[in-house]
């Protein structure tokens, strides 16, 4: 971690064991250091664990005796990560909303105000390498934004962050890790939609034209997916390999790749560069999905070999050279 003695630096806490331990490894350096819990938009008559994250923040803050401070930034939210969410999914693609959350709310909105407060860099309890890498997260942050973050834990692991937060002897030690949507706390993707889009039962077909069960909706899906399907004609498992909305049908498969070969090209927009585009030796199109080596021609990866999932329009493509994120972009149909 570069040196901070002395300076003013906004920690994003959210409750979490992660940012806990950065605000702490952040003032043990001699950081003047400022708490901040940034308040999302929330579904309503959903339930929700808001309330509960920021107490567990106030609680770091007040045993690392640093200031605490509450960011409402519900409207960016709302705007910039539910409605792109619903209307990506009317539009049969396959939104990430992740991403839009930490370009425009936990990078954007928060690194605004930050900076409006006088601090001299953010920091966040993001991981960037090793097994819980989140840099396939990041890429649509401007470069100079991330160049003003600091990320005390991002090169080390889960474990190596519990011990030192029962070192520090923090209050979230113990604490699991949230597993749900940026924001949304505990309530899925699928909870979300199933109360936005409702349900409307259709056919879910086999790649051969024949008829394998039925689905709850073709808006409730993702492409990729496996899908648990009613009334099934031939036991599954079952994938989403592609949907029909005007019909509300599912194209299924027995696995995530059609029967033809995935393709070698993969077409990109709305691109993002941190470094040199033509540094790039590798592409990932699915957070923990495999990397696949090619080399960026315009708005198009040329992939060595095919991908081992299906590219998925409105999802991510990110670009790497080694361990370096070099930027990424949305995948286009």
């Amino acid at each position: 971690m570069q040196e901070v003695r002395g300076k003013k630096i906004f920690v994003g806490l959210s409750g979490g064991v992660d940012s806990a331990v950065s605000a702490a490894l952040l003032k043990q350096a001699g950081a003047e250091v400022t708490g901040v819990f940034i308040k999302g938009w929330y579904p309503p008559d959903m339930p929700c664990t808001w309330a509960a994250e920021r107490r567990d923040a106030m609680r770091v803050a007040a045993r690392l005796r640093i200031p605490f401070r509450t960011l409402d930034a519900s409207a960016e939210y709302k705007k910039s990560v539910i409605e792109y969410l619903i209307k990506e999914y009317r539009a049969g693609r396959t939104p990430n909303p992740d991403v839009m959350c930490n370009k425009e709310v936990k990078f954007g909105a928060f690194f605004r105000y930050a900076m409006e407060q006088g601090a001299d860099a953010i920091a966040m309890g993001h991981y960037r390498a090793g097994e819980k890498d989140q840099s396939y997260f990041l890429w649509a942050v401007p470069r100079e934004i991330l160049g003003t973050t600091l990320f005390p834990v991002g090169r080390m692991g889960k474990s190596e962050v519990r011990t030192l937060a029962q070192k520090f002897d923090l209050p979230v030690a113990d604490k699991k890790d949230s597993q749900g949507v940026c924001f949304l706390g505990s309530v899925s993707v699928e909870e979300f939609l199933r109360a936005e889009f409702g349900e409307a039962r259709g056919q879910a077909i086999d790649e051969s034209g024949v008829l394998a069960g039925e689905h709850d909706g073709v808006f409730l899906y993702t492409i990729g997916e496996r899908v648990a399907l009613h009334d099934m004609r031939e036991t599954g498992p079952w994938f989403v390999l592609a949907k029909d909305l005007e019909r509300n049908e599912l194209i299924v498969g027995r696995s995530r790749l059609p029967s033809v070969a995935a393709p070698h090209t993969v077409r990109f927009s709305a691109a993002n560069w941190l470094l040199d585009p033509s540094s790039a030796t590798s592409a990932q199109c699915r957070y923990r999905g495999a990397r696949v080596s090619g080399q960026i021609q315009g708005e198009q990866f040329v992939a060595d070999i095919p991908f081992s999932e299906l590219p998925t329009p409105g999802q991510s493509i990110v670009f790497y050279r080694d361990a370096a994120l070099v930027g990424g972009g949305t995948i286009e149909g």
